[in-house]
């Protein structure tokens, strides 16, 4: 994580004083329910909250003891004696090190994701908005870079809404997915702690109980998290690099914000240029390379080894941190994209309406012409109009072969813009609902 990237409440979930919090209410909830099963006395277990609830933990204190112990938990614990006194001794009865580490890790993957969501809502928010106000700005829709068909700029947005919109149930199943609690022992046979005790903490902790741990929860949930963050970063970069091409001054039919004052060139006082949706499409590259990490974590040594540790203490913030920092400069770059529909209808009329090929080819057949010999003289008439920059309607007016199958009248009717956007209104209800 380096502060360019990283926004504050994303982070602080991350800090090493939010980790030790998580790390103490987990023993400490343990330490009552053990309290109410007769294990550890009632009155140590009061003792613990008392004296470490409202505790600020002295996080160069645990470095220090660590230093020595090469131990993380144990220096907590150490730590967590001299806040409590004597009664730390019923602390983490039964319990190992990975049921700590291990759920608190849920605990903050499941609240990075509360975050991510939110992000998503207002993206989605942010889009809606944009999509309605161009649901009926004309543009060229192209494939391979290539003019095709007439779409609207709005459909352009409905689409990246839908996406976004799947982004966000994947994100939902993927909390669902990671936020399970194991509190089982050395492997998870709960030889040494009652079952009722993990399932006590899971309710306090808002997670639901893992089925089977071994000494550490599957790393298979692990890799899914990670593997759905990666879907929603290529989700911001697809649309990144949408604006990207737009804004490319032979096309410039949408453009990131500029602001004023802003300087686009330390050697050009001339460029505006995406730099926004550019460093989207890094940071998207940066969450991806997460996932190969995560999914190389499942396959641990028999109950558990430490393979997986130094890389989740990594990816977990680093990627969390990026994308919740991704999600939320797309939204700005949404909000304030400026959209110039002039030079959309400009490069819409480009090619002399070749963009109604298919409409021409379409009436032929219906004419009575094979599809074969239908392409044909379309793409002749079409070539013209490639190769010579002569009006398409006009080349297909003179082709007497054509205008033995369509009348005038008819070729002119296929040139009505409007056709192509009859069903707007029905895409937009599938992708927004009714209303």
């Amino acid at each position: 994580m380096i502060p360019r990237y990283s926004r504050p409440e994303m982070v602080a979930i991350w800090e090493p004083q939010t980790r030790f919090r998580i790390w103490f209410e987990i023993e400490a909830h343990a330490t009552d329910k053990l309290a109410e099963l007769g294990v550890v006395p009632k009155e140590a277990a009061a003792t613990i909250w008392a004296k470490a609830k409202d505790a600020t933990f002295d996080v160069a204190r645990i470095d220090e003891i660590e230093r020595v112990t090469k131990h993380d938990v144990i220096a907590f614990l150490t730590h967590l004696a001299e806040i409590v006194g004597p009664e730390a001794r019923f602390v983490h009865q039964g319990m190992t090190s990975s049921d700590i580490l291990d759920t608190t890790l849920s605990v903050q993957l499941a609240r990075a994701t509360d975050l991510l969501i939110a992000d998503v809502d207002a993206l989605l928010a942010a889009i809606k908005r944009r999509a309605f106000e161009h649901k009926l700005t004309p543009t060229i829709g192209r494939s391979h870079g290539i003019h095709a068909e007439p779409v609207t700029f709005g459909l352009k947005l409905a689409q990246a809404y839908a996406e976004f919109d799947r982004c966000k149930a994947r994100l939902v199943a993927a909390r669902a997915e990671i936020a399970t609690c194991a509190i089982s022992g050395a492997v998870g046979t709960f030889a040494n702690i009652d079952p009722s005790v993990e399932a006590y903490v899971a309710e306090k902790m808002g997670l639901s109980v893992e089925p089977v741990s071994t000494q550490v929860i599957p790393r298979d949930r692990h890799a899914m998290y990670f593997a759905t963050l990666g879907v929603v970063a290529s989700s911001v970069e697809r649309l990144a690099t949408e604006i990207r091409h737009l804004q490319r001054t032979e096309v410039y039919e949408a453009e990131e914000f500029f602001s004023p004052g802003q300087k686009g060139s330390s050697a050009m006082p001339h460029k505006r240029n995406p730099v926004l949706t550019e460093n989207l499409t890094g940071l998207a590259r940066l969450v991806r390379g997460m996932v190969v990490p995560a999914l190389e974590n499942v396959a641990l040594w028999h109950e558990r080894d430490i393979s997986h540790s130094s890389v989740e203490r990594m990816i977990g913030p680093d990627a969390t941190v990026t994308l919740d920092f991704a999600l939320a400069r797309l939204t700005g770059v949404v909000d304030k994209l400026l959209i110039y529909p002039q030079n959309m209808r400009k490069n819409l009329d480009r090619l002399g309406g070749l963009h109604n090929s298919q409409r021409v080819l379409l009436a032929l057949t219906q004419a009575g012409a094979s599809r074969e010999e239908s392409y044909s003289l379309v793409q002749r008439n079409a070539m013209r109009t490639w190769e010579h920059g002569e009006d398409f309607l006009t080349n297909l007016k003179k082709d007497a072969e054509v205008t033995a199958k369509l009348s005038v009248a008819e070729l002119e009717a296929m040139f009505d813009e409007g056709y192509h956007f009859k069903h707007v209104d029905t895409i937009f209800a599938r992708v927004f609902g009714e209303g």
